[in-house]
Parts: structure tokens; sequence; C-alpha cells
């Protein structure tokens, strides 16, 4: 089993990636999980999102304590928690930053990846410039990295979930997928 957790703030479309990714993963005939840990439920306030994938039923329905990858949706999260509590050794940590991953200071016992999610939302008109939706471009470079589903299968996923902007959303997940590579 693959345990996932993702890390943002209310509106950044931190659980909706979440789903999104699962529902990619589920086409190609996985199981999979995703739910939201909410705190207090407003735009800005920390949000945690889970998914858990195998290839036989789940039947665990509890918080996942000890993941595999950590995504984090707003970089701010970084330093206002620990966004590595429980991250199991070699596992990823996969940041919405223009940092270079060697700019955090992670236990090398970690994998680090970074993209600016927020400049392709930006080039792509997803949410404002103020507020850019970064979902999409996350689950992207998420699906790249981590290589658990195809291109494809994301991108019916995001035009399945996505009523607004569809192709915009998709470009997005493209462009990250594709430059999923110089961010490692």
């Amino acid at each position: 089993m693959i345990e996932i957790r993702f890390h943002g703030r209310g509106g950044q479309g931190t659980v909706v990636a979440s789903k999104i990714l699962a529902d990619a993963l589920a086409q190609e005939d996985n199981y999979v999980q995703a739910y939201p840990e909410f705190g207090v439920e407003r735009r800005g306030s920390p949000v945690v999102a889970f998914i858990r994938i195998d290839s036989k039923p789940i039947y665990d329905k509890s918080r996942i304590y000890a993941p595999d990858h950590v995504v984090v949706v707003d970089p701010t999260l970084v330093e206002a928690i620990d966004v590595t509590e429980g991250l199991k050794d070699g596992g990823w940590i996969i940041i919405n930053s223009d940092k270079k991953p060697g700019e955090f200071a992670f236990p090398s016992k970690f994998k680090v990846a970074t993209v600016n999610a927020t400049e392709i939302a930006v080039r792509n008109k997803l949410g404002s410039l103020a507020a850019p939706i970064v979902n999409t471009a996350i689950v992207g470079v998420v699906t790249r990295i981590l290589g658990l589903t195809k291109l494809d299968s994301l991108l019916k996923a995001v035009g399945d979930a996505i009523s607004i902007k569809p192709e915009n959303n998709k470009t997005a997940a493209s462009e990250a997928y594709e430059q999923a590579g110089d961010y490692c």
C-alpha cells in the first residue's frame, strides 16, 4: 500500500487535488481512498488530505500517520508545521515553491522536489493573481515524480472533476508533468 499526505490551505484546491489523483489511479484498476481532514473550515486555514493506493481492497479508514510521500501545496506550511512528521525514509516531499530543492533543510533521508505550481496556475489563468488555484499543476508533478498513474488517466480525471476552465487545468497538469524532471 502507498500512502500520501497533502498539506495545503483552504481555497487552494488541496482536497480536490487528492480527489483528482485518486480518480486517475482508480481508472487504472487500483483501489484508492481519498479523504480530507479539516481544522477550522475557512479559506486560508490549514487543510490535510490523504490518499491510500493498493492493488487490493483497503479497509483501513484511519488517518495516515506514516505516509510514504508528502505533497505541500502551500510552501508557508514548511515553516509553520512539521510536514515530515511520520514520513518514511526515502519518501518524496513535493513542494509548490519557486525555490530549488536544495534550499530546503530537510534530512537527507528524504527526497525533495519543487515546482512553481503558482506560476503555472497564473499562466493558465486558474484562480486569480492573488489566489491562484494550483491543484492541477501539483497533481501533474506528483503523477510524474511518483509514477503512480499515466498522464492520460490524470487528464481524464482533471476533465471529469473540473468544470471551470477544464482545458486550462489540463494544460497546467500537462506542463507540470512535462517539466517535473527539472524540479528534482
